[in-house]
């Protein structure tokens, strides 16, 4: 049975105190879908102006009271506010209202808890959210004894009441220790990744923007895909969370590698984005970077600045970045008045531009091919074979000499293959 949820939200009427650009009925189509994502049942929500945050009770003290009749009236299980609470916040509302409080970080860190699969994935949620329950551990106290009982309380980080400080804080040095030797068997598959001259195009963008679905979309043309390669994609916030590559194909037989990356969404908790640095390193590797936008998004715009955010804090800006504009099949202008060749318009639900992207980034990767003529002796004949495997030959003919070869040869092939090229 899904829990009953009321949003509750604050919109700060002085500019300066405003922490982001989105307004505030944005925000709360957000949290409604992020509650559903953790499994709640919104059934309503209410928004207070205010000039500031009440520091003892976020919204105030009456309108905590008045909350509380909402509660009473649509029978409502949890309440889930817009913002970061503190200790002393949760626990001053949880006294008034009587239902358990959860607030946006929580409730990010609930659906992260119910989707992170791999063991780094994890081991980042827990480190997350113990980094988050640390200080609340005396306002939080009914919610921690709650464990397992609902949005806010699950997951590899939940500690009961009794656990103290000095436990939690020895936990968080385990995790730590687990995640470097994570970190390390990562490295070693980086390494063979570089090795293997595979071009990577990492997507990034904000969480379902449609990054998992492109992903589907770019390895059906590879000649080993099959259906059971797709990642897991669905039209909801959050959908998948663990990095992951799969090889796709260019038109010119070359293969590149696709990294599906975990999605943005603003007021991401701070500790949440320090943990999954790590994970989106991997960008730090890729030739190519897609940046992934819902162009049906109304703040589309600012979903753009907050990926862009990130990717500056990861030092990838200086990178070859397209930016492709997903869902266009839900948009009622003309798309083709805006053109520029780091920008592509698709719609992953139609098909629409999906040719045209992979030109682009055939374009983008293939960038610095050589034309070259070669002559390879019958002797070496192991590398005709596997420049037949990686590259379109555009004229080969057998000779005395050896095998004549022209084709196209990129920077590492060049260097790889220069004792049998013709100046």
């Amino acid at each position: 049975m899904l829990e009953r949820a009321l949003l509750v939200g604050l919109d700060i009427t002085t500019i300066n105190k405003r922490i982001d650009n989105i307004d505030i009925d944005s925000s709360m189509d957000e949290l409604e879908e992020l509650a559903k994502a953790a499994g709640a049942e919104v059934v309503g929500r209410v928004v207070q102006s205010r000039q500031a945050k009440d520091p003892a009770y976020y919204i105030g003290k009456g309108k905590a009271e008045e909350i509380k009749e909402h509660c009473d009236a649509l029978d409502v299980d949890l309440v889930i506010f817009n913002d970061e609470l503190s200790g002393a916040q949760m626990k001053n509302l949880e006294d008034i209202i009587d239902r358990q409080i959860v607030d946006r970080t929580a409730l990010i860190l609930d659906i992260f808890a119910q989707r992170a699969l791999s063991k780094e994935g994890k081991l980042q949620v827990e480190l997350a959210q113990l980094k988050y329950r640390l200080p609340r551990l005396y306002g939080m106290g009914k919610a921690l004894s709650r464990t397992g009982a609902g949005i806010g309380t699950r997951g590899p980080g939940e500690q009961k009441l009794e656990i103290d400080k000095r436990h939690i804080l020895n936990r968080i040095s385990d995790i730590k220790r687990e995640l470097k030797e994570v970190k390390k068997n990562r490295q070693v598959q980086r390494m063979q990744r570089l090795k293997s001259d595979i071009p990577i195009v990492a997507l990034v963008g904000y969480t379902n923007a449609g990054k998992s679905t492109l992903t589907n979309e770019l390895i059906k043309t590879h000649k080993e895909y099959t259906k059971e390669k797709e990642v897991f994609s669905k039209d909801m916030l959050f959908a998948t969370l663990d990095v992951t590559l799969r090889k796709a194909l260019l038109s010119n037989n070359r293969e590149f590698l696709v990294v599906d990356t975990v999605g943005f969404v603003s007021k991401l908790p701070h500790d949440l984005i320090e943990a999954f640095k790590a994970t989106l390193e991997e960008v730090k590797y890729a030739d190519l970077i897609l940046h992934v936008v819902d162009a049906s998004n109304r703040n589309y715009d600012i979903q753009m600045d907050t990926t862009l955010n990130v990717l500056k804090e990861l030092d990838v800006l200086d990178k070859d970045i397209i930016t492709v504009f997903n869902k266009v099949d839900k948009l009622d202008y003309d798309i083709n008045a805006m053109k520029d060749e780091d920008v592509v318009f698709i719609s992953c639900k139609t098909g629409y531009n999906i040719d045209l992207l992979l030109d682009k980034i055939e374009t983008k990767l293939m960038k610095n091919l050589y034309k070259v003529e070669m002559i390879i002796p019958y002797t070496n004949g192991e590398i005709f074979n596997l420049l037949k495997e990686k590259t379109v030959i555009d004229k080969f003919e057998y000779i005395e000499e050896g095998i004549y070869v022209k084709v196209s040869l990129d920077d590492k092939d060049y260097g790889r293959y220069r004792d049998y090229i013709l100046e």
